[in-house]
């Protein structure tokens, strides 16, 4: 006889023990009918980061065939939760992709610009994985839906994005089945943002799968955050040294711009060169402009004053490589912007090069470092470092500025969780490195008394409906 709500199967494929990779896998069984073959849902699909872009763990076979994936959803843009559709689709996979319009908008970009980064690469299969025409043909299975909008599956899904508030177009994803929810939280936005709205509260979820990237610690305090900004900027035109900021190229980038317009138009910070030297960040900067409906009551208030909140006087926009290269023969002081943001390629490479051995010079680290990156190695404190192959000493000055994290920390992860805490028969704590995990997973049960598990690699659970 068939069973009208079976329970569900859960495997954690992938973004266990580490902050990135981001791959999960519901399975629904089927009715019991001759042929049903069931449903599988696939949440994000990204690339674990590590010391190369091309780490070996992301290129063994998916642990479930590709093709037999229905639908999947994406939480967000970023490439530690997108980087492996190339992989996905070349495996077979030929299902749905759905996420918000801004994230489908943004992942193109970013889908792109891991092709360019992979194109070096010697491994023939990964070079007929990652083409412009794979790419293409994703994005003709990519749909896009609005926050809170139904989006109905077969075998009773139902599912609904809901804003996370982490990077532009960045959602929760609620799916209900038998009257019951299970979300999958992506990664939790460090609101309130400058640009973005808050991260919603859940009410009444009974499975949750969330982030512990900052899971036990916490940010600087926002206010002080800005202060150190301000102090940086200023330092560094006293000094007359370059201030060189390995900055993300989604959302941080944006966030930076932002501050330092409203800091020039205060009269915080004299005016002063500064360079944006990411491509990827320019082009993503004109998706942002495009979906201000995300953007929260103060930033669209200060956009429809007028304002173009993303430039400034003494901005240069620096798309050509010629001109990239031209920023070392500009005089000093003067403020770099440059992707990527864990140092692991892209334009910063050159500049960290250029000035990571001058005193007058500083190394602004603006978000987090995963193990194994050289952002990290820088971050560590090393004496050397080496940068495009050769080895060099690190005579400037380190600094940090940690309290522009994208994502919530532990005090707030804590308090955005006793919403819902009530209602929730496990909380799955995934996405971040293993003291960080474990720290949050106590805490959570300390202050709730939660079940709470931490999974690995490959584990597989089943949800009881």
């Amino acid at each position: 006889m068939a069973t009208l709500h079976p329970d569900l199967k859960l495997t954690f494929v992938s973004g266990l023990g580490t902050a990135t990779g981001a791959n999960f896998l519901l399975e629904h069984p089927g009715n019991g009918e001759p042929g049903d073959t069931g449903y599988k849902i696939l949440f994000d699909c990204g690339l674990t980061q590590g010391v190369k872009l091309a780490d070996p763990v992301n290129w063994l076979p998916f642990p479930y065939e590709a093709r037999d994936i229905d639908v999947l959803f994406i939480s967000h843009s970023h490439v530690d939760h997108i980087g492996l559709i190339p992989k996905l689709y070349s495996a077979g996979f030929h299902g749905r992709i759905i996420s918000t319009d801004a994230t489908r908008d943004l992942a193109i970009l970013m889908l792109e610009d891991t092709v360019k980064i992979l194109s070096h690469e010697e491994d023939e299969n990964i070079l007929a994985m990652y083409t412009e025409e794979n790419i293409s043909a994703i994005m003709k299975l990519w749909e896009s839906f609005e926050y809170h909008n139904e989006i109905n599956l077969p075998y009773g899904f139902s599912v609904k994005f809901l804003d996370s508030g982490h990077i532009l177009g960045s959602a929760m994803i609620e799916i209900t089945y038998n009257k019951q929810k299970i979300v999958f939280t992506g990664d939790l936005g460090n609101s309130p943002s400058v640009l973005l709205r808050d991260t919603e509260y859940l009410n009444d979820a009974k499975y949750v799968i969330t982030e512990s990237v900052y899971g036990d610690r916490n940010h600087e305090d926002r206010a002080l955050r800005r202060t150190k900004l301000i102090d940086e900027l200023k330092l560094n035109h006293e000094k007359g040294g370059a201030l060189v900021m390995p900055t993300f190229s989604l959302e941080r980038t944006q966030e930076l711009l932002f501050e330092i317009d409203t800091m020039i138009q205060k009269k915080e910070i004299p005016k002063m060169r500064v360079f944006l030297d990411s491509p990827l960040a320019i082009h993503l900067t004109k998706v942002f402009k495009k979906y201000t409906k995300y953007y929260n009551d103060r930033a669209r208030k200060i956009i429809e004053s007028g304002d173009d909140i993303f430039s400034f006087p003494g901005l240069s926009i620096t798309l050509d490589t010629q001109d990239s290269i031209e920023i070392l023969h500009e005089p000093m002081p003067k403020v770099i912007i440059a992707g990527s943001g864990m140092s692991q390629g892209g334009r910063i490479i050159h500049h960290e090069h250029n000035y990571i051995s001058d005193p007058k010079s500083t190394i602004l680290l603006t978000g987090y470092q995963a193990v194994g990156t050289m952002g990290r190695l820088i971050e560590e404190g090393h004496k050397k470092i080496r940068i495009a192959g050769e080895e060099v000493p690190v005579r400037a000055r380190i600094s940090k500025i940690l309290g522009y994290s994208g994502h919530k920390d532990s005090d707030h992860i804590i308090e955005w969780f006793g919403h819902t805490a009530k209602t929730v028969k496990t909380l799955f704590i995934v996405l971040g490195e293993p003291q960080s995990s474990s720290f949050l997973a106590q805490r959570i049960h300390d202050e709730y008394g939660t079940n709470v598990v931490i999974p690995d690699r490959g584990d597989s659970v089943v949800l009881a409906f």
